[in-house]
């Protein structure tokens, strides 16, 4: 190397280095402070409340608000997470289940909200993720709510209407699909496996570069990309995830047919949200059997200003052909305007039942 390049790189690396031991010495004292956050918390019995998506929301916000750059906001947000998941860790690792095996999109949901430090729990179905926080066995619980070109997750509705849990957070994923395989070309391919979600969001690109190859069906991504890293001429569909897990080379990225398909999350736990400024209300009601019932439902909302975003109809499975409505509103449940609409659409509705108010996701 030219010695002038050489002087000239060692004085800017002579700073690296200078900033890494300052980096270094201010994390560790982030660290004691959230120590001491728990300390107090425990004197005044609240031991059990370490982690607060509001408060994790705030902080998250207000760094990207600082964020100057030349990093970008997901860079930022990526790292402070991993720095708060860490502090949160010290005492005790949270436990969170998630719809597993390990490899899938919801352990990547699982891991973009709670960090690397998180103690993850995968689960077989949703079910056993409810059952999981429910019981204690995990502080809390990821599950998918709705994704972009599939639709709603009627399951995780159909147990929110029974389940004491809170939606305390929601997080939103891109769904990027990769075709990974030991194999180096398309033409050594004899088949692929994939859930069969993901087959279906990577229809028609199947159909114009793998023309003609069997497409299998299985349990999950995991489970394809598992066996695509035993099997000679077998291709997985699957994320980034299994791609890690299995050290499975993905051959060809990104081969989604819709470019932003995105899947929503929700945080579950046995504890409320508080506000933290940019916030949700889910909601399930419904209508009185007369006229116009659906309408007299949502007026309360329009009166109060209070946004809707999401209205998701399923069936009440108590009564033959009646139906109960998700709703989704802006802003948190102790807001003067989303308090008064709640309050009015309570002596509406037949059945009204507030699931929790929660932190909008930040990106």
């Amino acid at each position: 190397m030219n010695e002038a390049m050489l002087k000239e790189l060692g004085v800017v690396r002579d700073q690296i280095d200078s900033i890494d031991a300052q980096l270094l010495a201010l994390l560790n004292e982030r660290a004691r402070c959230a120590e001491h956050v728990g300390e107090i918390k425990s004197r005044y019995g609240e031991a059990g409340h370490v982690y607060r998506p509001e408060r994790e929301a705030q902080v998250l916000r207000r760094i990207q608000d600082l964020n100057q750059g030349p990093l970008p906001n997901e860079s930022v947000t990526f790292f402070f997470r991993e720095v708060m998941s860490a502090c949160l860790s010290l005492e005790n690792p949270l436990g969170i289940a998630f719809l597993g095996p390990l490899g899938t999109f919801s352990e990547s949901a699982a891991v973009k909200h709670f960090g690397h430090a998180a103690r993850l729990v995968p689960q077989t179905t949703i079910d056993d993720v409810f059952r999981e926080v429910e019981a204690g066995h995990a502080q809390y619980g990821v599950v998918p709510v709705e994704n972009s070109t599939e639709g709603a997750v009627g399951r995780t509705l159909d147990l929110l209407l029974g389940s004491p849990l809170k939606i305390c957070g929601e997080v939103v994923l891109r769904i990027h699909q990769h075709l990974m395989s030991r194999e180096t070309s398309l033409g050594a391919i004899t088949k692929v496996y994939s859930h069969a979600q993901s087959l279906a969001q990577c229809h028609e690109w199947l159909n114009r570069s793998l023309p003609g190859v069997p497409r299998i069906s299985v349990g999950s991504n995991a489970e394809a990309a598992r066996l695509a890293s035993v099997e000679p001429g077998a291709a997985a569909i699957a994320g980034e995830a299994a791609s890690e897990r299995y050290e499975l080379p993905r051959l060809v990225e990104n081969i989604e047919d819709e470019p932003n398909n995105t899947t929503r999350f929700f945080v579950l736990g046995r504890h409320d949200a508080g506000p933290s400024g940019a916030d949700k209300t889910s909601l399930i009601m419904s209508a009185t059997n007369r006229p116009g019932a659906v309408h007299l439902l949502l007026a309360p909302l329009a009166a109060a200003g209070v946004s809707m975003s999401r209205l998701e109809s399923r069936p009440a499975r108590a009564a033959l052909w009646e139906y109960v409505f998700y709703v989704d509103i802006e802003g948190h449940r102790d807001e003067p305007a989303v308090k008064t609409a709640l309050a009015a659409l309570a002596a509406e509705a037949a059945y009204l039942k507030i699931l929790g108010s929660y932190p909008q996701a930040v990106y």
